[in-house]
């Protein structure tokens, strides 16, 4: 559940968005709370993950809802509407752990405890996937991106200060893209049982997190 806290958080972050790109809310037909928009997200995200973006339509959703199929059109006008809408929840759900982590007293192991689950990286898999076929997606998919490096960059250069570090010899922004690089991969690879060097990979990657963060 979303706390008070967390929905003041998603507020803020979705007032920052920068103008020219439609909303999520302006496209949407039904109401934000309804139970059966949210149904209908959570099945779609259970198809995805389980079946792959291709197998994400009206029907199938609707299905697995145990709705009706024109109910999904009632509350997205469009199945891009409703793709949009379930990437927007997935960066909700990012900033709300990412907040936690940055109130926690070790971040960088709050970022990269989020980066490692493993059902976030697959459904990032597949919304990379269906951003070759789909613009809209992929131009959301590179504003959300933007923020969210920028977020974690300055996460780093943060530590890194307090730590004592070298900006130069330890750029945060690079930092920041192989913590989470590793972390993703890592959990896609583990998910489909590829557990080869993982062990000292995760080794080496305690290892920096300890020193920055001692």
């Amino acid at each position: 559940m979303v706390c008070y806290a967390d929905a003041q958080l998603i507020t803020w972050f979705n007032k920052r968005q920068p103008r020219g790109i439609q909303s999520v809310s302006e496209r949407r037909l039904g109401t934000e709370s309804s139970k059966t928009r949210q149904a209908l997200l959570e099945a779609a995200e259970q198809v995805m993950r389980e079946e792959g973006y291709a197998a994400v339509t009206s029907r199938r959703v609707a299905e697995r809802a145990g709705l009706k199929p024109q109910l999904v059109h009632y509350y997205f006008r469009t199945m891009d509407d409703l793709f949009l809408a379930l990437l927007q929840g997935l960066a909700d759900n990012y900033l709300i752990h990412f907040a936690r982590a940055l109130a926690s007293d070790k971040p960088l192991r709050g970022l990269w405890e989020i980066s490692s689950n493993p059902e976030a990286a697959a459904l990032t898999t597949e919304f990379l996937a269906l951003a070759n076929h789909r613009k809209n997606i992929g131009a959301e998919i590179i504003r959300l991106n933007r923020r969210m490096r920028s977020m974690q960059t300055e996460v780093f250069k943060q530590v890194l200060q307090s730590a004592g570090f070298d900006l130069d010899e330890y750029p945060p922004e690079p930092l920041a893209v192989a913590l989470e690089s590793i972390a993703r991969g890592m959990a896609l690879e583990k998910s489909l049982g590829i557990t080869r060097s993982y062990a000292s990979m995760r080794a080496l990657v305690e290892r920096y997190l300890t020193a920055f963060e001692p």
